[in-house]
């Protein structure tokens, strides 16, 4: 979501882990593109959980992924390719767009505490002239869509030169906040003064706006990179002593950042949704009993992110995982894992949704499965057959509008017959 090389897109921008062996699973959210895909029959509008589902798609910002098409385009031509947006997802009968809108330690809005991202002007911390965020959030809801401000915690930037920010950043004037790793800066997940930053920083834009739902994607801490080593030593010898191991700790910190975000959204706007888009498998079965019948990258234990903690604990609102593989793969099967996240959902107070890839549809780098335009349909069928997943999000929106191969057509014509509003 992203929404972001996750999605095995192969930009430079997007860092995905796109490889399916056991410890080298593949696609990240929101730089080039989450992925999974179905198909399926059972016309959308006929029974009464279709009446509240989930239909969502990606917006990506990152590298001008989605939108804006280039960086420099004037205040009118952005607007309009905005708006453009928006009318897509109503005449394709979705319902919710989830907006990246701090791709990078920036903002799409006006914020005292990052700078404007360069996505939009091209040059960090220049002002586009006009509100990006509060107008996505005024014609989403005028056109009856919900609008979640998606936001990514930690990545400061997709390259390694902190002197390529702009003078003002944050990561600047605190050089003791920024990790270097794998070509790109991160913030440092372990510090409690970055956690309260990035905290602040994302929770402005809650203050200013009636967003429907504050959404992270799957980058916690980074994805592993081979031979590479995340330098936290300070920090850990600082903040750690009381944890059994360094992955103890960082996933504490993880922990953490999810619990305390998730209470300050209730505390600055109660009626706002808190949601995250975690990469698919949590654990394999292989390592913890509890896991998935997969043999692929574990969140758990690659970017710290417990993220079956968080649904059982009720700390989120959502989940998404991103369940980018086709029905049958043999390292992360579709159909094995819609099932596993629905016992996790079950008897929780976190709705389950499901984030399709379909990027991957058409694509002719992708496999056999993905070329067939019914793929992503069986997916929502297979899905349907489980009460627990109130609908799917799909990665991203150059994908809906394109549809490469009619994968999203056959979707809408096999199970968005008519509106639905998202579940409350």
């Amino acid at each position: 979501m992203g929404r972001l090389t996750r999605r095995a897109f192969a930009l430079a921008a997007f860092s995905t882990v796109s490889a399916f062996t056991t410890g080298a699973a593949a696609n990240t959210l929101r730089p080039p593109g989450h992925g999974s895909g179905g198909h399926g029959g059972g016309g959308g509008g006929g029974d009464a959980r279709a009446a509240r589902e989930m239909r969502g798609m990606w917006l990506a910002t990152v590298a001008n992924r989605d939108w804006p098409s280039r960086a420099g385009l004037t205040a009118a031509q952005q607007r309009a390719e905005l708006i453009g947006w928006l009318d897509l997802a109503v005449r394709k009968r979705l319902n919710t767009v989830i907006f990246q809108v701090r791709p990078t330690a920036d903002a799409l809005w006006s914020s005292p505490y990052e700078p404007w991202s360069q996505v939009l002007t091209g040059v960090q911390g220049r002002s586009p002239g006009w509100d990006p965020l509060g107008t996505a959030v005024k014609e989403a809801h005028a056109r009856g869509l919900e609008l979640h401000a998606w936001f990514n915690p930690y990545r400061v930037a997709t390259h390694a030169d902190p002197s390529r920010l702009v003078a003002s950043h944050p990561a600047r004037k605190h050089p003791n906040w920024v990790v270097r790793y794998g070509g790109k800066l991160y913030y440092n997940p372990g510090l409690p003064e970055v956690r309260a930053f990035v905290q602040n920083a994302m929770l402005d834009a809650v203050k200013k706006y009636p967003v429907d739902a504050v959404h992270f994607d799957d980058y916690f801490y980074p994805y592993p990179v081979a031979g590479q080593t995340f330098d936290d030593d300070a920090a850990y010898d600082r903040h750690g002593s009381a944890f059994s191991s360094r992955a103890a700790w960082r996933r504490d910190n993880i922990d953490k950042l999810v619990r305390e975000t998730a209470a300050r959204i209730k505390a600055v706007r109660p009626g706002t949704q808190f949601g995250v888009s975690p990469f698919g498998v949590w654990r394999n079965a292989s390592t913890d009993s509890r896991g998935s019948d997969t043999s692929a990258l574990q969140s758990y234990d690659a970017v710290h992110a417990d993220t079956r903690k968080w649904v059982r604990q009720g700390w989120i609102d959502y989940i998404v995982p991103q369940l980018y593989w086709h029905i049958g793969m043999t390292a992360a099967d579709y159909a094995k894992l819609v099932p596993w996240w629905a016992q996790v959902a079950r008897g929780s107070r976190t709705r389950l949704y499901v984030g399709e890839a379909l990027y991957r549809a058409g694509d002719p780098a992708q496999s056999a499965a993905w070329q067939k335009p019914a793929e992503l349909s069986r997916h929502l069928a297979l899905a349907k057959k489980h009460p627990e997943v109130r609908g799917h999000v799909f990665f991203a929106a150059k994908d809906v509008r394109t549809d490469r191969n009619g994968a999203m057509a056959r979707v809408i014509a096999d199970h968005y017959g008519q509106p639905a509003k998202p579940p409350r």
